[in-house]
């Protein structure tokens, strides 16, 4: 079986390259890093290390890779003669990819009319929703037409933490025990793609806002928190009795919506949670808070991590989560200075004020509870900033 994977990535070769290894595929990497790429086709595997106690060692073989900005000729014909297609790239990269793969599709329609899959395993609501819309962008009517006779677009969550890293072995990389892709079935044209690990559902929205609510919501304000804090690794963070106890809090109150909404077992769902805080605070993972909290504008969008489920709190239970506020406000304090996002927000604040920079980031309107909470979080920070 032969799998073409966009992104050679440390995400791309330590978790969904790792899969489909131990799947049977055949992979090729698509990529713009000549150096990465060059290095997968001359060795043809690489290592994967597990951030663990037992340091356990796995080696991914029967890989190679295709420079995309060289030979983009090559891409569109490994895209042709695929079993299986994934990406991870990075949302913003997912319309640069686009163009590359419609051209690829076309190509295999001459030759086959076999059903074929296309997964985008992106931190991001329906990632593989959006790579198709850029695909069809490429595409006549009829061509359209075509493509959803034969191809699928399940959307996906991914889950797996894979920090910033530094080795030796430029192809090797390290990361966390746990894993989690879950892809919706229900949108499969044809047979459902052998991937071992996958967890293949009817239903994606609980598995996507549970992941999005809990892991990346933990994740963030442990990072924000963190820094605010003076904490540059995320495990230490955790150490700190305040810092955990208020990302415990912030989790209880998008549990609190999450087994409301999907009816998850509240005892099972608070286990889910505390192993997703014990995932952050594993020793084995050196991880910056500055890393995770990177690109604060994003974080804060209406759909993402921080103001999502603090506005379906507000829906359903007509009252403001005081955490979920509370690392909202934290996010705009985040003023790490290599960071451009941070820099735009300080600036924001300085020029325009905190108000007009609270719903320009967040688009919470003016004079709602959530609005005002968010705003008197942020002043209660500052106050406290201002006595260290």
């Amino acid at each position: 079986m032969n799998a073409v994977h966009f992104g050679a990535g440390n995400i791309g070769r330590g978790f969904i390259g790792l899969l489909l290894h131990q799947s049977g595929y055949k992979t090729c990497f698509v990529d713009v890093n000549a150096e990465i790429v060059n290095l997968l086709n001359e060795k043809k595997q690489y290592t994967v290390k597990l951030a663990e106690a037992s340091g356990k060692e796995l080696t991914v073989e029967n890989v190679y890779a295709i420079n995309s900005l060289k030979d983009p000729e090559l891409v569109v014909d490994e895209v042709a003669n695929a079993d299986v297609i994934t990406a991870a790239v990075g949302p913003n990269i997912l319309p640069l990819i686009a163009g590359l793969l419609a051209t690829g599709l076309k190509k295999r329609l001459e030759q086959s009319k076999n059903p074929l899959t296309i997964i985008a395993c992106e931190n991001m609501i329906g990632g593989s929703a959006f790579l198709k819309e850029k695909i069809y962008e490429e595409l006549t009517n009829e061509e359209k037409t075509q493509f959803d006779m034969y191809y699928s677009f399940p959307n996906a969550a991914v889950d797996r933490i894979v920090p910033n890293q530094t080795n030796i072995d430029k192809l090797a990389v390290t990361v966390e025990p746990f894993y989690e892709w879950v892809v919706d079935e229900s949108e499969i044209k044809g047979a459902t793609p052998p991937i071992h690990g996958v967890t293949f559902v009817q239903d994606l929205e609980p598995f996507i806002e549970r992941k999005l609510f809990t892991v990346n919501t933990g994740h963030a304000v442990v990072a924000y928190f963190g820094y605010l804090a003076g904490i540059r690794n995320m495990h230490e963070a955790l150490e700190n009795s305040e810092i955990r106890e208020m990302v415990e809090q912030v989790l209880k109150e998008t549990g609190r919506y999450l087994t409301a909404t999907y009816s998850f077992d509240e005892k099972i769902h608070a286990d889910y949670v505390q192993k997703i805080i014990n995932r952050f605070a594993n020793p084995y993972i050196s991880d910056d808070t500055t890393r995770v909290g990177r690109s604060p504008m994003r974080k804060l969008k209406k759909n993402d991590r921080l103001v999502r489920p603090a506005t379906k709190y507000v829906e359903m239970f007509s009252e403001n989560p005081l955490y979920l506020t509370r690392g909202i406000a934290a996010a705009l304090h985040y003023d790490f200075k290599e960071d451009p996002e941070a820099n735009e927000i300080q600036l924001m604040i300085e020029q325009k004020g905190l108000q007009f920079t609270i719903e320009r980031t967040t688009g919470i309107e003016p004079g709602t509870g959530l609005f005002e909470m968010i705003q008197k979080q942020y002043e209660e920070i500052a106050i406290k900033k201002s006595k260290k």
